[in-house]
């Protein structure tokens, strides 16, 4: 046996009284969580796939001088096993299982009600409604140009609320006249660029929304069914979408109608455009995928969401320094830095500002951001909101979000 660990989360946690390590599975294949020594870190980085438990043990006894027994060491990896932490036939056959579950099932249920918004049809249609009626008034535009587009964020609606409520609020008719919204979502646990869709339906506490496969197909055929559905389960346990599609099917009920098709599409990270020499203009499959997709769309009223937060900093995102005063002040004039160049609709603008930075402050919605920008090509915007959420106990690490329309 040649123990590969997957990708999975890891969070450092107390454990009792003790610290450790969490480990979980990303897509919740497994409700079981495993706890180890934060010792042990070395042990996951070594379960690679090249070594059996003999050289294991040995290469930890050298890197690390610690010395497990056989039995402890098969203990770990059996704990691995059973929560399909490891990346083997018993993971595969759960994931099949999985995935033909997720596809053959009316629709994909809203995973988050209950939990960042109610589950009850009336009490959320009072919760967003709130947010409205208590949102800043940043005041109407006399631009009377349709609106085309918007980025929501995705961040829980109890810390970003007034700026959903704020972009939502002002791109409601053009919302309720759609009769296609695509949204692109950042897919947290995503490992590669591209774009990962569905044919299945999205569900909301007020009924379905009907995705609209031919667009769907249409992508699908334009990047190959491969490239386009093999992440098609991150579907089932990723948020960004969903919290959009609340927002929308909630003016489509109240304003307008719900006969509205979705086109779901997940966006995996940029990590090597941001790092390397490529670049997301130059890539052909993001190229076929923005063409077949405006040429699915173009006879229809269409809206495009970006749902997407964008900075991360500070202690909770690996930063080794607090934001205080200062960083708050630097972080907003970044932003609107940021904010200036999307609103230009020059997508590959966009893209550079964040690759010049390298991206440390860890632009969550630079894929959906840039694509919707290449979709709606040229489009101009105009900020509807901006705000910093918290993002731990003590205040010193934050998520700035913004809400943005496009005409």
């Amino acid at each position: 046996m040649h123990p590969k660990l997957r990708a999975v989360e890891a969070h450092l946690v107390q454990h009792g009284s003790q610290p450790a390590i969490l480990l979980r599975d990303p897509l919740r294949l497994s409700d079981q969580a495993v706890f180890l020594r934060p010792q042990l870190a070395l042990l996951l980085e070594l379960c690679d796939g090249t070594r059996d438990e003999s050289e294991l043990r040995a290469a930890l006894a050298v890197r690390a001088g610690l010395r497990l027994t056989p039995a402890a060491l098969e203990q770990i990896l059996v704990q691995l096993d059973d929560a399909l932490l490891l990346d083997n036939e018993r993971f595969a056959q759960a994931y099949a299982a999985a995935l033909q579950e997720f596809r053959t099932a009316p629709s994909r249920p809203p995973g988050l009600a209950g939990l960042n918004y109610p589950a009850d049809p009336d009490a959320l249609r009072d919760t967003l409604q709130s947010y409205i009626d208590s949102a800043p008034d940043t005041g109407r535009q006399t631009d009377d140009r349709p609106i085309r587009g918007l980025i929501s964020p995705h961040i829980d609606y109890r810390r970003g609320g007034p700026v959903y409520a704020q972009v939502w609020d002002r791109a409601a008719e053009a919302v309720c006249e759609a009769e296609i919204a695509i949204i692109f979502g950042t897919d947290h646990i995503g490992g590669e660029e591209g774009l990962t869709l569905t044919r299945q339906h999205y569900a909301t506490p007020w009924g379905v929304l009907p995705t609209a496969q031919q667009v769907v197909d249409a992508v699908a055929q334009a990047v190959g069914d491969e490239a386009a559905f093999r992440d098609e389960l991150h579907h089932r346990v990723e948020h960004s979408i969903e919290l959009a599609a609340v927002w929308l099917h909630y003016l489509l009920r109240e304003k307008g109608d719900s006969s509205c098709e979705l086109v779901p599409i997940l966006c995996g990270p940029f990590q090597r455009f941001v790092t390397g020499d490529d670049r997301p203009g130059q890539d052909t499959t993001i190229s076929a995928a923005i063409k077949a997709l405006r040429a699915a769309t173009a006879s229809s009223r269409t809206i495009v969401v970006a749902a997407a937060d964008l900075a991360h900093v500070g202690p909770a995102f690996g930063d080794s320094y607090p934001i205080d005063l200062v960083g708050r002040a630097r972080l907003t004039a970044a932003d609107r830095q940021l904010m200036a160049a999307v609103c230009l609709g020059d997508a590959e603008a966009f893209f550079q500002r964040v690759k010049e930075e390298q991206d440390r402050r860890r632009i969550c919605g630079l894929p959906p951001i840039y694509l919707t920008l290449r979709y709606l090509d040229g489009a101009e915007g105009e900020v509807s909101g901006y705000m910093h959420c918290p993002a731990d106990q003590r205040g010193t690490s934050l998520v700035s979000i913004c809400g943005i329309i496009f005409r």
